[in-house]
């Protein structure tokens, strides 16, 4: 069955050319140019994931992502955007959505950020659970838990970071090395993209009472380390954690 997909573009000749392209990728495409009938069709008719741009002529784009977002925490939301000042960014993806594309964007660049978004990243058995620390995941039921605690609620690419991270935990990884694992590009944008979720997701495993903690290496990427040190330290201390 194809993947469904729901595109929100007010420019024509954008739309028109995304919907074409998409639907030669095999992909089942509902084009609409407003926010609100955008909202209406993600509860009717259930997408797997939607291109939003957040110029729109009746409701802003990031309202749209927020009303989105509060529908489903799994739903795929790349937002499509002219605007690429890093505080921009930043918004957007703490408005939900998961990845960005800056207009204009290479038309393969955009696909292969949808590939990855449709995809769960390879892993060596979907029926793997991994603790580290205090902390399990479970990747067939795609739950990330808390002992003690609870389960965290994970946007799925910060469900997906984190999984990395656990499955090579304890390891220097590059931003280059996530950023192709996760979302199956490398591109300077999606760098900035990594660096926000990254962000969310260390508040959302402190504010959960994880015991593992994610340290930023200088002019590398990052670690996934276990708990903290046995004299109480952090064990990410003397990390720039930026």
């Amino acid at each position: 069955m194809s993947n469904r997909i729901l595109l929100v573009e007010d420019d024509a000749h954008i739309g028109e050319m995304l919907q074409q392209a998409l639907t030669r990728e095999g992909y089942e495409v509902e084009w609409v140019a407003e926010g609100e009938p955008a909202i209406r069709s993600a509860v009717l008719a259930t997408p797997d994931l939607i291109l939003l741009d957040l110029k729109l002529p009746d409701v802003d784009g990031l309202q749209v992502c927020r009303r989105l977002r509060a529908q489903s925490d799994v739903l795929p939301i790349i937002i499509l955007t002219a605007r690429s000042e890093e505080i921009d960014v930043v918004i957007g993806l703490d408005a939900g959505a998961d990845d960005y594309v800056v207009k204009p964007f290479r038309l393969a660049e955009l696909l292969a950020r949808v590939r990855a978004h449709l995809r769960r990243p390879v892993r060596p058995s979907e029926s793997e659970v991994m603790e580290v620390g205090n902390v399990e995941v479970n990747l067939a039921a795609r739950r990330a838990l808390v002992a003690e605690r609870g389960e965290m609620a994970l946007r799925p690419k910060e469900f997906d970071l984190l999984s990395f991270l656990m499955l090579h935990h304890g390891r220097a990884l590059t931003r280059t090395r996530i950023t192709e694992e996760v979302w199956g590009s490398k591109s300077d944008s999606t760098t900035k993209t990594l660096d926000v979720h990254i962000g969310t997701l260390r508040r959302k495993m402190l504010d959960g009472g994880a015991s593992a903690r994610i340290v930023t290496i200088r002019g590398t990427g990052y670690r996934l380390d276990p708990a903290e040190s046995s004299d109480g330290r952090s064990a990410s201390s003397g990390q720039d954690h930026s």
